[in-house]
C-alpha cells in the first residue's frame, strides 16, 4: 500500500472525479469532474438535495465505490492502485462510518457494538477502552443494553463511541442527525464536534442541516454532480457535550 509523501499532509485528494451508470434510459453521470482537497484534520459539509450525488461521492472518499475515472488519494494513498482486499484493509485501519440509521448490530449490546469494529482490527484491550468510549459520551450505565433498549439519541452515541474507538485518521457522517429531533441533533453534534477536535480525525459529513454545516471549517454544494464551495458563515463555536 504505496504512501505519497508529497500527499500526506491532505487527508483527501480528489482529482477530475467522475461517476457515470448504465440505467434503463442509458448513460446517467452522477459526478461530473469532482475536484477536492481535505487537510487532516480539516471538518468539511457537503450540502445539497436528495439525487445531487452526495451520498455517491462520500461512498466513492470510503472506497466503497470505484470511479469510472479520475483519482482519489486517502491519508496519502492512490485508491486505483489497490484491489478490493487493499481497500478493505484500508478502510479498517484509517475510516470509520457514522450513519443515520445508527447502524447498530440489534443482538449486540451497547458495549458489543462499539468492541466490534476494536476487536476486528486487533485493538488491545477492546473492552476496556470500549467502556472508557460509551463512559465518554454519557453511555457508562447502558453497556448491557440492546439497541432497542435505547432512545434514538442514545443509539447514536453508542454509533459515535464506534467510530472514534479505531482512532480513524478520518470520518465519513452521512446526515448523522437525521432521525433525531432538534434537541438531540443538537447534542449529538456537540460530541462528533468535540471528539473530534479532541482527536484531530479529519471529518466529512453529507447533512440538508445548514446549522450543522456551519459548525463544519468548510460548506461544499454539490448540485448536478458538480461541488462548489459555499460562502457561509462559519459557526465552529463548541458547546459541552451533554447527556442525551
Amino acid at each position: 500500500m504505496p504512501i505519497n509523501k508529497e500527499l500526506t499532509d491532505s487527508a483527501i485528494r480528489v482529482t477530475d472525479l467522475k461517476k457515470t451508470v448504465v440505467t434503463q434510459e442509458g448513460e446517467l453521470t452522477i459526478l461530473k469532474g469532482i475536484n477536492l482537497d481535505v487537510k487532516q484534520g480539516e471538518s468539511v459539509a457537503i450540502l445539497g438535495p436528495s439525487g445531487s450525488g452526495k451520498s455517491t461521492l462520500l461512498g466513492l472518499l470510503a472506497a466503497l465505490d470505484t470511479p469510472s475515472s479520475g483519482e482519489i488519494t486517502l491519508d496519502g494513498v492512490a485508491l486505483s492502485k489497490l484491489d478490493e482486499e487493499q481497500k478493505a484493509a484500508l478502510r479498517k485501519q484509517k475510516v470509520s462510518f457514522i450513519f443515520q440509521s445508527f447502524m447498530l448490530v440489534d443482538t449486540l449490546t451497547a458495549l458489543e457494538n462499539v468492541m466490534l469494529p476494536a476487536e476486528l482490527s486487533g485493538v488491545k484491550d477492546a473492552n476496556a477502552k470500549a467502556k472508557a468510549m460509551l463512559e465518554r459520551v454519557g453511555l457508562g450505565h447502558r453497556l448491557t443494553h440492546l439497541p432497542k433498549q435505547l432512545s434514538g439519541g442514545e443509539q447514536q452515541r453508542v454509533a459515535i463511541a464506534r467510530a472514534f474507538i479505531c482512532e480513524p485518521k478520518v470520518l465519513f457522517a452521512d446526515e448523522p442527525t437525521g432521525n433525531l429531533d432538534s434537541a438531540n441533533g443538537d447534542k449529538i453534534a456537540d460530541m462528533l464536534f468535540q471528539m473530534n477536535q479532541e482527536s484531530d480525525t479529519t471529518l466529512v459529513l453529507v447533512t440538508h442541516d445548514m446549522h450543522l454545516a456551519q459548525r463544519c471549517a468548510r460548506q461544499l454544494t454539490m448540485d448536478s454532480g458538480q461541488l462548489s464551495e459555499t460562502t457561509a458563515s462559519v459557526d465552529n463555536t463548541l458547546t459541552p457535550a451533554e447527556a442525551v
